[in-house]
C-alpha cells in the first residue's frame, strides 16, 4: 500500500512542480555548539516560545558541505528568534552515518532531532525508538501521500523534508570535451555500458567512465526491477534476489573492470558520497554515477555548472523511482520533544527557513514554501524538478526497506560485492553467500 501511495505522490507532485516552474521563469563527523526558536504555523509553535526555559537540542544529519552550511545558518536564525533554544549539531557525510546512529540509539543516546532515511524508518519505528509526530507539526500544506510515507503502522514517526528521485549524474563539461554522445533520458542499460566504453577510449589512463556498482544495492535493485524481477528484498521482507540477474549484472561489471571502464577495486571502494574530495565524481575520477536529485546542490557547490542529470537506464521496465529525500524524526529518548517539534515545524513551513535552506534537502515539500521559492530557483534547483518530472511517468514503486533487513541491504550486500571486486570470490559464490546471509534475516 505504501508503495502505491508514494508513486501516486510522485505523479501528483510532478504535476504541481511543473505548473509552478512554468510560472516562474565531505566527510569527517563534526560536532559543535551553535546558538541557533518562533515557528510560523502549527500547534508546536506555542510550546518552546511560551515557557522560555533554556533548551539545548542535539540534532544530527548527513550531507554535503552545502547542506551543512545551510543547516547551520538555519539553526542560527532559529536561535535569534528564540534565544532560549540552542543547538548541538552533529553532521557528516553519508558514509558511516547509519552505523553511528544505530549505536547511539541502542545506547539510548541518540540526538533529539534525527535526519532519517526512508530505508531505516520501519527499523527505528518498529523498535519504539521514535516519537509519534501526529500532533504538534503542521502538515496541511504537504501532499497527503508524502506525509503518509513517514508513517509506520498508521502512526507518523517522520516529517518529510524534500521530494527526490534517482537518476544518473554526469559531468557534462567533461563529456562535451571528449566529443562523445552524452547520456539522454530514456536510455537503456546496454546504451549506458556502451557510453562507458566510448568514453574510456578517449579518457586518460587514470580516469574512468563509470562507477563500479557491483557493491551498490541501490543500483542493483534498480537493475533487477528494470528486468521485471522486482526488488531483491520485497517491501514485506521476502528475499527475492534473482540468481541469473545477479550473476549477469556482476559479470558485466567484471568485464568493465578488466577493460578499465570502471576503477579498480582499491580506488572504487574509496568513494564517499558527497565528500568534496573523496567522492569520485567530485575528484574527477569518474564521469557518471547514480545519485539523487537532492544531492545536486552539494555537487554544484564544489563545481558550479558542471553536472547534469538524466534518468537511470531501463530494461524491459524503467528503473528509477521517486522518494521522500529524507525525514526529520525525534528520538524517543529526547527530554525536549515539544521544543523539537517546534523547530521541525519552523524548518518545514517557514519562509525564512526556506530562504536559507533552498533545495539542499530536495524540492521543498510545503506547497506554500515551493510557491514562495520558485521565482528564486537556480538552474541547479530547476534540474532537480526536471529529473522528478522525467522519472515520474514510469517510476518503479518506491520500496522504503523492509523491517529487519537494513543491515543486509546496506552492509552485507556491499561487503560481499566488494569480495567480487577484489577478485576474492566469483559472482556465483557471491550469490550463494548472499542467500546464506539472507537466512539470518528471514
Amino acid at each position: 500500500m505504501m508503495n502505491k501511495q508514494i508513486k501516486r505522490w510522485g505523479l501528483l507532485t510532478v504535476t504541481a512542480l511543473t505548473a509552478v516552474s512554468l510560472t516562474a521563469c565531505g566527510s569527517n563527523t563534526t560536532t559543535q555548539t551553535t546558538e541557533t526558536a518562533k515557528p510560523s504555523t502549527g500547534a508546536a509553535a506555542t510550546t518552546a516560545a511560551v515557557d522560555n526555559k533554556p533548551v539545548k537540542l542535539r540534532i544530527v544529519w548527513w550531507g554535503s558541505q552545502a547542506r551543512h552550511d545551510a543547516t547551520l545558518k538555519a539553526l542560527d536564525a532559529y536561535t535569534k528568534k528564540h534565544p532560549n533554544v540552542t543547538f548541538e549539531p552533529e553532521f557528516s557525510g553519508f558514509d558511516g552515518y547509519a552505523d553511528k546512529l544505530a549505536t547511539q540509539a541502542a545506547a539510548k543516546n541518540a540526538p533529539d532531532i534525527i535526519q532519517m532515511d526512508p530505508a531505516w524508518l520501519a527499523e527505528y519505528s518498529g523498535r519504539n525508538q521514535l516519537v509519534d509526530l501526529s500532533k504538534g507539526i503542521n502538515t496541511a500544506d504537504i501532499d497527503k501521500s508524502l506525509v503518509d510515507s513517514g508513517k509506520y503502522k498508521d502512526k507518523l514517526y517522520a516529517i518529510p523534508l524534500g521530494n527526490n528521485a534517482t537518476g544518473m549524474l554526469f559531468n557534462k563539461n567533461a563529456v562535451d570535451k571528449l566529443g562523445i554522445t552524452p547520456p539522454a533520458n530514456g536510455w537503456t542499460w546496454d546504451q549506458y555500458f556502451q557510453f562507458g566504453r566510448d568514453a574510456k577510449a578517449k579518457l586518460e589512463k587514470d580516469k574512468y567512465a563509470l562507477m563500479d556498482a557491483t557493491n551498490d544495492y541501490t543500483v542493483y535493485a534498480s537493475y533487477q526491477t528494470s528486468q521485471g524481477k522486482g526488488y531483491p528484498v520485497t517491501v514485506d521482507g521476502k528475499f527475492n534476489l534473482d540468481k541469473d540477474t545477479y550473476i549477469t549484472y556482476t559479470k558485466k561489471y567484471a568485464d568493465l573492470r578488466k577493460e578499465g571502464v570502471v576503477p579498480p577495486a582499491d580506488i572504487a571502494t574509496t568513494d564517499k558520497e558527497s565528500d568534496a574530495k573523496m567522492d569520485l565524481m567530485n575528484n574527477d575520477t569518474v564521469l557518471i554515477k547514480r545519485s539523487f536529485a537532492a544531492l545536486l546542490p552539494g555537487y554544484e557547490g564544489v563545481k558550479p555548472g558542471t553536472y547534469k542529470f538524466v534518468t537511470q537506464p531501463k530494461g524491459a521496465q524503467a528503473s528509477g523511482f521517486l522518494k521522500p529525500s529524507m525525514f526529520w524524526s525525534i528520538s524517543a529518548d529526547s527530554k525536549s520533544v515539544e521544543a523539537s517539534k517546534a523547530f521541525i515545524d519552523w524548518f518545514v513551513n517557514d519562509t525564512e527557513a526556506a530562504d536559507i535552506l533552498t533545495t539542499t534537502r530536495g524540492v521543498p515539500v510545503s506547497k506554500k514554501v515551493l510557491d514562495y521559492l520558485t521565482p528564486k530557483l537556480t538552474p541547479a534547483d530547476k534540474q532537480q524538478i526536471e529529473l522528478i518530472k522525467n522519472v515520474a511517468p514510469d517510476a518503479q514503486p518506491f520500496n522504503p526497506g523492509a523491517k529487519g533487513w537494513s543491515n543486509y541491504t546496506a552492509k552485507d550486500f556491499k561487503d560481499i560485492g566488494e569480495k567480487i571486486m577484489f577478485g576474492k570470490i566469483t559472482p556465483e559464490a557471491a550469490y550463494d553467500e548472499l542467500v546464506k546471509k539472507a537466512k539470518d534475516y528471514q
